[in-house]
């Protein structure tokens, strides 16, 4: 490379290259969409090596010597505090992308590209392996796409330099740089024990009836009544879309494209509400990164922890309030006057709002559902470290459902089976999801300072006041800035579980009266 290419040229080529690969993985995104709503079963062998061409292409794109070359010849132009790349014309924060990108390419830079697309083509198989193997409840038929899965990951953690011991916090660290199982077990652990006190508190108390026991709501009207739910809401169908597929997820295409999906259960319309608005909160994050970052590696969301804060605080804090469904309620029985008709209010409320663990984490309240996510995290790390098989697995996972919620597995399907992330080789990306709990109610605290009368802004569908907020504090930034900051930022307070209890507490004792 000439040494005398001014920095502001250096910076316009590195923007290209980190372009160039956003796309590429952007398209990657569409192939693996695709998967999960449309592909016929027979694609899925091809689209695996679609996809191991398109990640390995990425990678290439990162690790090239050029990236090297333009991040080291900016690093004192764009870094000192006195820099002349401080902030480019188009407003583009350089100090923070080139913090970012130096991130991305000193990891990626250890991974070699035959190993990218490796894994890439036995995530393609291991995730329709376990599709097939839920559908028929087979965790034997898994087992051996499961093991690759967790010996990639281990393999990918050691490459970036992990010791053996602490393979997962390499894994943990892809999804909340700086927090570790250590600093993870100092939150869950008394987490759990608070969570599980106040469920046997409430396993003594009467349970609520179940309004919809015995109905069968038909699914044309349920996608009617959510997709009616998600433009209130303030999703714009002009840059995303609503799909069905197996397992609830979001993804971005583009900027003005992103996408989510759920499903229909006949027998409760609630449990693909609470998708929607669950995924629809991802989606607004995505949706409400600042233009200024688009096409680049600044645009997506600071870490996984902050990304399930919006959607948790959409469809638990919003989505189950008694202001939330005001409103909404009325219409809900519009649709279904049949099987809603002599239901009060009251009643509606507290079957929104029932606790009673399961198995499905997905359909689990939103005080159990933490304890869910423990016993997950307490699994995987044991999964990387060696010390669980995948033999065991099935058996130690019901023995901690028994333990920690007090239920029975009646098959692997409801059981071990029942979520995507393992087959994905997506180890260290559960704990984000109790994470996002905490950060959720900690923004919510902030944002009620701020806003005052929240149930009058949800009685009133005033949407748009919690998007602004939102946007403006977090949305924007994008990968601009880290967790820690954001949350120090936004709160004035480091992550804590405090916040979330005391909802947590406030809310089910009023509930349950306790």
């Amino acid at each position: 490379m000439n040494n005398n290419i001014a920095p502001v040229d250096c910076l316009e080529r590195l923007r290209i290259l980190d372009r160039e690969r956003m796309h590429i993985c952007r398209s990657a995104a569409l192939l693996q969409w695709d998967q999960e709503t449309y592909l016929p079963s027979g694609g899925i062998e091809e689209r695996a090596e679609q996809l191991a061409v398109l990640e390995g292409l990425a990678h290439e794109k990162l690790v090239c010597g050029e990236v090297g070359e333009l991040l080291d010849k900016l690093r004192d132009s764009a870094l000192k505090e006195d820099g002349d790349l401080q902030k480019s014309a188009d407003g583009f924060p350089v100090k923070d992308f080139i913090r970012v990108l130096r991130r991305d390419y000193e990891k990626a830079v250890k991974i070699p590209v035959d190993f990218v697309r490796e894994s890439a083509r036995a995530e393609g198989l291991s995730q329709a392996a376990w599709v097939e193997a839920r559908k028929h409840k087979d965790f034997a038929a898994f087992a051996p796409h499961l093991e690759k899965m967790i010996s990639l990951a281990q393999q990918k953690a050691a490459l970036w330099g992990w010791e053996r011991g602490r393979l997962y916090d390499g894994l943990l660290d892809c999804y909340e740089p700086a927090l570790g199982v250590k600093e993870l077990t100092a939150v869950f652990g008394p987490l759990l024990e608070k969570l599980q006190q106040l469920l046997k508190r409430i396993a003594a108390r009467p349970k609520p009836e179940n309004i919809f026991l015995n109905c069968h709501f038909d699914e044309h009207k349920q996608e009617t009544f959510f997709r009616e739910v998600l433009s209130a809401l303030g999703f714009n169908s002009k840059r995303g879309r609503l799909d069905i597929s197996v397992h609830p997820f979001t993804t971005t295409l583009g900027f003005n494209d992103v996408r989510i999906t759920t499903r229909y259960e006949s027998g409760d319309p609630l449990s693909g509400l609470f998708s929607v608005i669950h995924e629809s909160g991802h989606a607004f994050y995505e949706l409400g990164i600042d233009s200024a970052l688009r096409f680049s590696s600044l645009a997506e969301g600071a870490s996984m922890g902050i990304h399930e804060s919006q959607s948790r605080l959409w469809e638990n804090v919003i989505g189950r309030s008694r202001a939330f469904w005001k409103p909404w309620f009325p219409r809900l029985k519009d649709y279904f006057p049949a099987e809603l008709g002599d239901t009060d209010f009251e009643s509606f409320y507290r079957t929104v709002n029932t606790v009673f663990p399961g198995p499905i984490r997905v359909e689990a309240d939103e005080l159990s559902y933490s304890l869910h996510i423990i016993l997950r995290f307490e699994l995987e790390e044991k999964l990387i470290a060696g010390q669980l098989s995948v033999n065991e697995l099935p058996v130690v996972w019901r023995a901690k459902m028994k333990d920690y919620l007090g239920v029975e597995c009646a098959d692997d399907g409801e059981g071990v089976l029942q979520d995507v992330h393992w087959s994905m080789g997506a180890f260290g990306y559960f704990p984000s999801y109790a994470l996002g709990n905490l950060y959720a109610l900690q923004f919510w605290n902030s944002l009620n300072e701020v806003l005052g009368d929240m149930d009058e802004i949800l009685e009133q569908r005033e949407y748009g006041k919690i998007h602004s907020w939102l946007g403006e504090n977090i949305h924007c930034k994008g990968r601009s800035a880290d967790p820690a900051k954001i949350i120090l930022d936004v709160t004035g307070l480091p992550l804590s579980a405090e916040s979330f209890f005391h909802y947590i507490e406030q809310k089910y004792a009023e509930l349950y009266g306790l």
